[in-house]
């Protein structure tokens, strides 16, 4: 079953008759049960507007929840969807790769046989495939939900819990004071209740309870890393089509432009209604599309779950999707450089006090290597991305010593390896995590795990910035923050770096000279620490 929807609901563009016009874009998710594809404008301005909408059912969750690969007839489906798209993608004049977006979520990313998926879909369409990990999810997630909670007064005052239930995973955000301040995937999806069920042939008089055993232990382990017994007020925001169905049968009066409003106890009822009917009986009574009435059950007590353990007398439902997102961040000129680089460093601010760090050495260190990272621009020639991976890493870079003193760096590399930063990659963790590990001793080496696996230009990278940080760290050996002001110049094979306000200066040279071998190696520079002469 498909289904296409020409629309406009999206921000309009401008009225400016002088302005360029519009950017076409398309993007397409791969999701669990269904090939969604966007077609939107992208004005000058970075305002975005949704041109055409395309849905087509497809059971690669289906497969890979319960066989652990993508099975061949499901693939030529996705094929033959996918060069459908392609001809609508045409008719737009949406040919290069700077105007196309297709991403592929946990149904792809979990199966074996992914590689052979991806191929074969390259080979017959020429669209590249993009398997985003849990971190990217979030992250496009939030950029399509960030302008619905600056709208609304109410959930900007408060602690917004952002929770998606999808076939594959639930994604918990949470966002207090515009910050985000949690983030989460955990491994229980909607689909993959259902396969778990049928996989088990659980009876049905106990589906119920089997659904609600797995619902507890998951959403339990990812709730109680968050604080809500501070007073804040809780607002819970549900995304995804389940919750656009149930706001349609049970807030229809809602205004479009709003989140529809669902009471918890009316969610409840919903739920015991749904829940006890066969996935036939939720197709012929209302009208749903198989797949949907797979996830409608499990999704809903997932919910309502999150609900009372949160003590939520109500539910918010957005119509935002991860499209959305997507087209959010094709406007965007650099979102590492905005917004997004403010919730990331929060982020890793929360991690470090996890872990006792120091946190205004923490802070400093990292405000050094920016100091740094700006002035060597012409020598390292990265771009925003990278100053983000620095500071994360700068921020980080003591963390292990809640481990143990000796070797704590190596610990700081697990300890960042193991946990989750919001909107970070798995290789953009990777990056951090090395980076931090190489702040003190051995230089990167081809035999330790983790380098030797990077690109040759992720490996440059992580020298770079470990380089960098070295120094930042130097200047402030002292624990003290004293040195706030400094200047670089290089001259011939030196760079010099000239400290105002700091008449002594031997504790940071000594260090500066135990471990600036790597920035030497790295750029071919020997460094300079000197007083500035008044």
């Amino acid at each position: 079953m498909s289904t296409r929807h020409q629309q406009s609901e999206l921000t309009p563009p401008g009225n400016d008759a002088s302005a360029a016009p519009p950017r076409l874009v398309a993007v397409i998710d791969i999701g669990t049960s269904a090939i969604r594809m966007a077609i939107g404008e992208i004005t000058d301005d970075g305002l975005t507007r949704t041109v055409e909408t395309l849905s087509q059912a497809v059971a690669i969750g289906r497969d890979t929840f319960t066989e652990r690969k993508i099975s061949r007839s499901t693939i030529e489906d996705c094929v033959r969807i996918l060069s459908s798209y392609r001809v609508v993608l045409d008719s737009y004049s949406i040919a290069n790769d700077e105007q196309l977006r297709c991403v592929a979520t946990s149904a792809v990313r979990e199966a074996q046989n992914r590689l052979v998926f991806l191929d074969r879909i390259y080979i017959a369409t020429q669209i590249q495939v993009e398997v985003l990990d849990e971190s990217e999810v979030a992250r496009i997630t939030f950029l399509g939900v960030q302008p619905k909670l600056k709208a609304d007064p109410q959930l900007a005052a408060a602690r917004s819990f952002v929770v998606e239930v999808g076939g594959g995973n639930t994604e918990f955000l949470v966002v207090e004071n515009g910050q985000v301040t949690f983030s989460h995937t955990c491994n229980l999806g909607s689909l993959r209740l259902r396969k778990m069920m049928e996989s088990l042939k659980t009876p049905i008089r106990k589906e119920r309870a089997f659904l609600e055993n797995q619902i507890d232990r998951f959403v339990g382990q990812a709730l109680q890393q968050v604080r809500t017994d501070d007073g804040l007020t809780t607002e819970l925001i549900a995304l995804g089509g389940d919750f656009r169905f149930a706001a349609k049968k049970l807030a229809p009066e809602g205004d479009e432009n709003s989140l529809a409003t669902i009471p918890i106890d009316t969610l409840q009822d919903f739920v015991n209604r749904m829940l006890p009917l066969s996935v036939d009986e939720l197709v012929h009574d209302y009208r749903l599309t198989f797949p949907d009435a797979e996830t409608l059950g499990p999704a809903l007590l997932t919910m309502a779950n999150i609900a009372q353990r949160l003590n939520a007398d109500q539910i918010r439902v957005s119509d935002v999707n991860l499209r959305d997102g997507l087209l959010a961040e094709l406007a965007s000129d650099d979102i590492w450089s905005g917004d997004f680089r403010d919730h990331v460093i929060s982020s890793a601010i929360d991690l470090g006090s996890k872990y006792g760090f120091d946190k205004r050495h923490a802070k400093h260190v990292a405000d050094l290597s920016g100091m740094l990272f700006d002035a060597l621009q012409k020598h390292h020639r990265l771009d925003a991305r990278a100053s983000v991976m620095l500071t994360l890493a700068a921020v980080l870079h003591e963390i292990g010593t809640f481990v143990s003193i000796s070797a704590y760096h190596k610990h700081s590399l697990y300890l960042i390896q193991n946990s989750e930063l919001f909107g970070l990659s798995q290789l953009d963790l990777q990056i951090v995590a090395l980076v931090a590990r190489y702040h003190r001793r051995a230089s990167p080496k081809p035999t330790h795990a983790g380098y030797s696996n990077l690109s040759r230009q992720d490996r440059v990278v992580v020298s770079k910035l470990a380089s960098i940080l070295r120094v930042a760290d130097a200047l402030d050996r002292s624990y003290s923050q004293r040195i706030r002001d400094f200047m670089c110049a290089v001259q011939k094979d030196r760079l010099i770096i000239t400290v105002a306000g700091v008449d002594d200066l031997s504790l940071e040279q000594i260090a500066l000279k135990q471990t600036a071998q790597l920035f030497e190696e790295t750029y071919g520079l020997s460094v300079l620490m000197r007083r500035e002469r008044v």
